[in-house]
């Protein structure tokens, strides 16, 4: 088989599973457009305006929590059918939800699809792709989850002016922001259709004890000059453990192994920046500080494509200049431009919607949150992922991910959740503070404790995860 095949084969694949992201964006920002007419439609207050926004991540941790072991069991594609069936039931419900509590219960299972699309997708491409292309290809999770989000953002945009508001009736008498919800059907019988198509893990197939159709799948990704050296490799990297437990991940660390806790760092650090706050609530952020409804929205989708396009930056880099020296970079830039955002919101002046910023404020603020947006579209954004596909040894993969992703959508919770009610009590200024200084940490976080895992393949990872794990093992009696 032709290199060329293979490639074309590993693109494909990695591409199919890649569009879990962008089911992950899409659902997770969807909500943006709809905040404000959820709020009129169910007469919130801001509290329980958060919670109605934050309680799919409930369910996305959840859905992280349960998909590796899952994954484990029945298999990566099989579990990926699974969320994109979710995502189906999620969407409609959501647009069709009478009250808020009803919308509450669909949003959760929304967050199941969601929480197993972040963890399958990531596991799937690091044990698919070759070492020299992985962190590129698992970039792929990152730009998917981009163009999610863009897609949202634009379908709301679109659907808002064609309604003439996001309240207004449209098709079929139901109101723009009901369909905003109903369209998640659309890419999630996309992405089901695609995982009919693609492989099953060979890693997983070795596990299982299938033999054969795993050297049939190394021959697809890898070439049929490699299937033997490769399977070896994997096997002997499984150390003939067929199913991995929660006990695999404990440690002399506050009951884990120091590689898990360096996952789960990483996962917090993503959402403690604050991203989320801007792609969830930018439209209604930016009509708070002064900008039209019809220019919230405008800019909410120039965000999103800024986000789009920097993550092709972190395609093209992470396999050259590795995975460290991009997230140091993401996070003095995150820095940078959060502190440019709070030194703007805190001369905002008025309150409640007469709220507007002075010149030349307004543009600090824009310029500020967009810098926010590049450096962790380019960084953070699709690196998290790369990491957390790859830094845990074979044995744990599958559980350590949807532990440390379980972690990500906690810390996405608690900031979609307390973003509103502290920007009302704080103002906008404190809070984005607050995410300035967190960039600030994940700066010293990662200098101090990642390893650098760029160019090495997963079962040469193992050996470097058994670096981290190895007193703690040992002081089990375990390695």
């Amino acid at each position: 088989m032709g290199a060329k095949s293979v490639h074309r084969r590993i693109y494909g694949a990695t591409a199919a599973a890649a569009v879990g992201g962008l089911l992950f964006g899409f659902d997770t920002s969807v909500i943006n457009g709809a905040v404000n007419s959820i709020q009129s439609a169910f007469h919130l207050d801001s509290a329980f305006l958060g919670l109605a926004v934050a309680i799919t991540l409930i369910g996305c941790a959840i859905g992280a929590w349960f998909a590796g072991q899952l994954a484990d069991v029945w298999g990566r594609r099989p579990v990926m059918l699974l969320g994109a069936g979710l995502f189906i039931v999620s969407s409609i419900g959501s647009g069709l939800a009478f009250a808020v509590w009803d919308l509450m219960l669909w949003r959760i299972i929304g967050g199941l699809a969601i929480g197993i699309a972040s963890v399958i997708a990531p596991a799937y491409i690091g044990e698919i792709a070759p070492a020299r292309l992985r962190g590129g290809l698992s970039s792929l999770q990152q730009l998917a989850i981009t163009v999610g989000i863009f897609i949202a953002l634009l379908s709301d945009a679109g659907l808002a002016r064609g309604a003439g508001g996001p309240g207004s009736d449209f098709w079929w008498g139901l109101p723009a922001w009901r369909w905003m919800l109903l369209v998640g059907v659309v890419p999630a019988v996309v992405y089901g259709l695609l995982t009919l198509r693609i492989p099953e893990s060979p890693q997983f197939l070795i596990r299982a004890g299938k033999g054969d159709e795993a050297r049939e799948v190394i021959g697809l990704v890898a070439g049929s000059d490699n299937v033997s050296k490769r399977y070896q490799e994997i096997e002997d990297s499984i150390e003939n453990e067929r199913h991995s437990s929660h006990h695999d991940l404990r440690g002399t660390a506050l009951g884990l192994a120091p590689i898990v806790w360096i996952g789960i760092g990483m996962a917090a650090f993503q959402q403690l920046v604050g991203i989320n706050a801007i792609f969830y609530y930018s439209t209604t952020l930016w009509q708070s500080v002064g900008f039209t409804q019809q220019d919230s929205f405008t800019t909410s989708v120039i965000t999103a494509t800024i986000n789009v396009v920097l993550t092709f930056v972190s395609i093209l880099f992470v396999d050259r200049v590795g995975r460290k020296k991009l997230l140091l970079a993401g996070s003095i830039g995150m820095f940078v431009g959060l502190v440019a955002a709070a030194l703007a919101f805190a001369h905002a002046m008025g309150s409640g919607k007469d709220v507007s910023l002075p010149a030349p404020w307004g543009l600090v603020a824009l310029v500020g949150a967009n810098l926010f947006v590049i450096s962790f579209a380019a960084t953070w954004g699709p690196v998290m992922w790369v990491v957390l596909g790859e830094v845990f040894p074979n044995k744990m993969r599958g559980l350590a991910l949807g532990v440390a992703t379980a972690f990500n959508w906690i810390f996405n919770f608690v900031v979609t959740l307390l973003f509103p009610v502290l920007s009302q009590s704080l103002g906008l200024g404190v809070v984005y503070g607050g995410f300035a200084f967190f960039a600030a940490l994940s700066f010293w976080f990662v200098k101090a404790l990642l390893p650098e895992a760029k160019g090495l393949e997963l079962e040469d990872e193992t050996k470097l995860g058994r670096r981290q794990t190895g007193r703690s093992n040992e002081a089990r009696g375990t390695a």
